[in-house]
């Protein structure tokens, strides 16, 4: 097509990306591996410009000669100080802009002019005028300023310093922003300001010292704890280590601290409460209930924390949609529309995500008693690919020297329910009192190839398994016994996939070991519902047994299975 090229572009508070249509798919430009460019512009000692991740490095060292979080200055008659020059914040900007232009220009071998540009939905006319005056000064005619979360299709934007709420519409191609909330300036960055004084309090309660004092100090301190806040999206714990932080009576101090998930979201939860009142907010506006709202779509990186998910799943019902990378949505959002502009024929996003939930058993509670097998997710459904995650659990007993870990699929909170597809032991922790932690780390490729790791914290004792095609798995036995209780083991009698006939030798196992296996099995699940969740986890971990052992041909080990599981019937019959 001869038409001269429109690109989208997200100018974040923290990060900014430019995107175009290609082919008919809207596509993040890359540069060095990332579509991502830090909001950051610095200026060295000699007068040289650094703009991305050069200007984010040089903050930590000379904070007065670098400028970031400069969207939450737009449309403020002010300026900014780096090094001994003054700027605007459309001048900051159009440094930025001018940047991604000439990413995109690279990338296309030829000119660009012209842009459409994403504004937070609460950005007034001023501020939106200083974007449009940003662009102009960057060589680039704006041809639209897009409001993010219509650029997105999405109800929920909060990005490193704002935060949108809309409520959109979309029938036969048209989409309509039926209500928009938000706030210009709450995000990602007053979590980390949250963190920053948590750690800065506990170094000035041990030493003394206060490190948000020495501009220097204080800008190593922030980008620790904004590599901690993105640590803790996907793991419980995030250490901070920053040698020689500070000096006291000539003396080096050292800063070491570790942050756990619990804490760090005990901090935010009040901003988090305020985000989901602008919901209500907005869906009071649109005059429409929670449970009218078919999805939810997340974007901006702060929506990474899982805190964020869990209580707009809470507030509204739906569990919110993770298919799109929150970081590069909006761009693509205005490429698309910039697409639309240009006379591109646009198709749809396509992107890999996981159509399953992927978690471990746990000791939960069932009708008041303890029970074995309730299901904890790690990986949640929709998650893209590829994908981690990270989890902490704690031991049950004193002096607990082993854990087993069950890997299951589904959507049931019955572990039992969904489909086991791996699990392992890791022995030789340390014997210590109830709750020492150990992690749960799932990691998911695009090839469906699972690693699960779990590791004891306090020593870094761990044992991994790799389950290879975890996803397609889950597909055939759901379609053949999904529902069942114990459908991963047998099923029932009716069901063909009862109990696997063939060995690995491609040899029919014995019909009356197999009839046998079966009875028992039948026998067991008859009582499985009126015995103690500890009866339970004895009987289930009997009949899986039996299942693993005549699948890989071991009948002798079958029949010691058996014996031990016809054992316990026999005591849990008489009772």
């Amino acid at each position: 097509m001869d038409n001269e090229p429109i690109i989208g572009i997200d100018l974040g508070t923290t990060n900014s990306e430019v995107a175009v249509i290609e082919n008919g798919r809207a596509r993040v430009i890359e540069e060095d591996g990332t579509g991502i460019l830090p909001s950051v512009v610095g200026l060295t000692e000699d007068g040289r410009i650094l703009i991305g991740e050069p200007a984010r490095n040089q903050w930590l060292l000379a904070p007065e000669r670098t400028i970031r979080s400069v969207k939450r200055r737009m449309g403020e008659d002010v300026k900014l100080t780096m090094a001994d020059q003054q700027f605007s914040p459309q001048e900051i900007s159009a440094i930025i802009l001018r940047t991604l232009k000439a990413r995109a220009e690279r990338y296309l071998g030829r000119t660009v002019s012209k842009a459409v540009i994403t504004v937070p939905a609460y950005f007034y006319d001023a501020q939106r005028q200083a974007t449009r005056d940003a662009g102009e000064l960057a060589g680039l005619e704006v041809v639209r300023i897009l409001i993010e979360p219509t650029a997105a299709s999405l109800v929920y934007d909060l990005g490193g310093g704002t935060f949108d709420v809309s409520i959109v519409q979309a029938q036969e191609g048209v989409v309509e922003v039926l209500a928009s909330h938000g706030d210009t300036h709450l995000g990602g960055d007053d979590f980390d300001a949250l963190l920053l004084d948590h750690v800065a309090g506990r170094f000035h309660k041990q030493h003394g010292i206060d490190l948000k004092a020495d501009r220097r100090a204080y800008a190593r301190l922030l980008r620790a704890v904004e590599q901690a806040k993105i640590r803790l999206s996907t793991g419980p714990y995030a250490r901070i280590d920053e040698e020689f932080i500070a000096e006291k009576g000539g003396r080096p101090l050292n800063l070491s601290i570790e942050l756990d998930r619990h804490e760090y979201e005990e901090m935010i939860r009040p901003l988090i409460e305020r985000t989901t009142a602008a919901v209500q907010t907005a869906l009071e506006d649109a005059r429409i209930l929670a449970k009218d709202i078919d999805r939810i779509v997340l974007a901006g990186g702060a929506t990474r924390t899982p805190l964020v998910r869990e209580e707009l799943e809470r507030r509204t019902g739906r569990e919110p949609h993770l298919e799109v990378d929150p970081d590069l949505c909006v761009a693509m959002g205005a490429a698309i529309q910039a697409g639309i502009i240009a006379g591109e024929d646009v198709g749809a996003v396509l992107v890999d995500v996981t159509p399953h939930t992927f978690g471990i058993n746990v000791l939960g509670e069932r009708d008041g008693l303890p029970y074995p097998f309730r299901f904890s997710p790690i990986i949640h459904k929709n998650a893209p690919l590829p994908t981690a995650r990270t989890e902490v659990y704690y031991t049950v007993y004193d002096d607990q020297e082993q854990v087993e870990i069950q890997v299951f699929q589904g959507e049931n909170p019955d572990a039992l329910k969904n489909t086991r597809i791996g699990r392992f032991h890791i022995s030789g922790l340390s014997k210590v009192p109830a709750h020492n932690p150990v992690t749960c780390r799932l990691d998911l490729d695009l090839n469906g190839m699972l690693k699960v790791t779990a590791t004891e914290k306090r020593t870094g004792l761990e044992k991994r398994i790799v389950i290879d095609n975890a996803m397609n798995r889950f597909e055939v036995e759901e379609m053949t016994a999904a529902g069942r209780r114990l459908r991963l083991l047998f099923g029932d009698p009716e069901d063909n996939e009862s109990v696997e006939d063939v060995s690995p030798a491609g040899q029919e196992a014995p019909d009356s070991l197999h009839t046998k296996a079966r009875d028992l099995v039948e026998r067991a699940r008859s009582v499985l519902a009126e015995v103690s969740a500890q009866d339970q986890e004895a009987v289930v971990s009997l009949t899986e047994r039996i299942h693993d052992t005549l699948a890989t041909g071991q009948p002798e080990e079958t029949e010691k299975a058996m014996r031990e599981l016809e054992d316990i019937l026999f005591y849990l019959e008489e009772a």
